[in-house]
């Protein structure tokens, strides 16, 4: 195989119902839909039986499992190879077991960067053993870490850009030594399948969750942890029992929490759906007839990825949002048809009641949210990536 890869690389077994993953995965999957030749890579888990094919030749790229494709959305230009981490990886305390070690000083110096052009990922110790390979890269970075870059990793030539998603995080970054012409705040993206319209999905979603059917249907689509406004949206629908609320997203024990916690409130109005495969997602979200987009005051919000804001975008659908400062500068648009302080269940409720009084629900969705989010999708996002790498370093195009 012919070096001329752009591999991304997660630090994780897949698939997972994480925000973190969504976003990776469907940045990879945006640079393969521009044609380039692109290359998930992950370590894949629980293996119990060792095939010593497999560990000697362990860089076999192929199309993603179904599971995966429909799990996050994932076009078939994409290719994916998942690394083999038998027993007893990540089962014992110890770095000589740790799929981040096996991963950084086995498979990817013997087997991967061999087959790299460019490398794309999170995980800092690759980076760092990608710059000392000659293996040029790209560092994305979304959260707030009091740790200082190695200066002779971020002035490297081969050191290409590191992306965020906020100024916050920007900052901060170059105040632990990262170059200010080598980090970009650059938005995530909204995957193109959201855009198509399914009006006959969107109908059975809200003959499935509407008890009445002349009542709305108000949807939020995320984590489910209390900074992300979780425990305030379930008070919002104490205040509108009349209203539909439905939370999608969560893991098991999360969806369970929050089951419990409406029903001690006795907030009857709410349901918990857990993680919705994205090939799902996109008609609840045409369903509804407003997106709800809370989020607690704090730290978190400082640098929170706004990143399910673009599929909401993307749906078309009126967005109730909380002025949080990673969402304000959306704020002079007509993509968000109201804001609301965080903290403040009554303003929220009485912000979602004006929006339905406004907004009535168009099956075709509202073409001026539709239009603005073009610019974000995860090809724009990737190109712009892109301009900042060396053309002489960019891996091959394939069609």
């Amino acid at each position: 195989m012919k070096k001329d890869n752009y591999i991304f690389y997660i630090q994780s077994d897949l698939p997972k119902p994480e925000a973190h993953l969504v976003q990776s995965t469907n940045a990879a999957n945006g640079a393969a839909n521009l044609g380039y030749s692109t290359v998930l890579v992950y370590p894949c888990k629980g293996v119990k039986a060792i095939n010593l094919i497999q560990l000697i030749h362990p860089f076999k790229p192929i199309t993603p499992p179904e599971k995966l494709i429909k799990y996050y959305n994932l076009h078939h230009q994409l290719k994916v190879a998942p690394l083999p981490m038998p027993w007893p990886i990540d089962n014992f305390p110890s770095k000589l077991t740790n799929s981040n070690t096996i991963a950084s000083k086995y498979y990817f110096p013997f087997y991967i960067f061999p087959n790299t052009k460019l490398l794309h990922t999170r995980n800092w110790n690759l980076i760092k053993a990608a710059i000392k390979n000659g293996i040029p890269s790209i560092y994305e970075h979304h959260h707030h870490e009091d740790k200082q870059f190695e200066p002779e990793i971020v002035k490297s030539p081969l050191f290409q850009i590191a992306i965020t998603v906020v100024d916050t995080i920007r900052e901060s970054m170059i105040k632990n030594g990262m170059p200010p012409d080598k980090v970009i705040k650059l938005h995530n993206g909204f995957n193109s399948l959201f855009m198509l319209r399914q009006p006959e999905k969107a109908a059975k979603w809200r003959e499935k969750l509407l008890k009445n059917k002349d009542s709305h249907l108000i949807v939020y689509a995320g984590a489910l942890q209390q900074f992300k406004g979780i425990d305030l949206l379930i008070e919002v629908a104490k205040e509108m029992p009349t209203v539909q609320f439905v939370c999608a997203g969560g893991k098991s024990d999360e969806v369970e929490h929050y089951q419990q916690l409406a029903a001690s409130k006795q907030v009857n109005n709410i349901i918990f759906l857990g993680y919705i495969l994205h090939n799902e997602l996109a008609s609840l979200l045409q369903a509804a007839d407003i997106l709800a987009h809370p989020h607690c005051s704090g730290k978190a919000a400082t640098f929170t990825s706004p990143l399910k804001l673009f599929d909401y975008f993307a749906s078309g659908t009126p967005i109730v949002a909380t002025e949080i400062p990673s969402l304000i500068e959306f704020k002079n648009t007509q993509a968000i048809a109201a804001w609301c302080e965080p903290d403040n269940p009554k303003q929220f409720a009485a912000c979602l009641q004006y929006v339905l009084a406004t907004y009535p629900r168009k099956i075709e969705g509202y073409s001026q949210i539709i239009e603005f989010v073009q610019q974000f999708s995860w090809e724009n996002r990737a190109a712009k990536i892109l301009s900042y790498v060396d053309q002489s370093l960019l891996p091959a195009l394939i069609r």
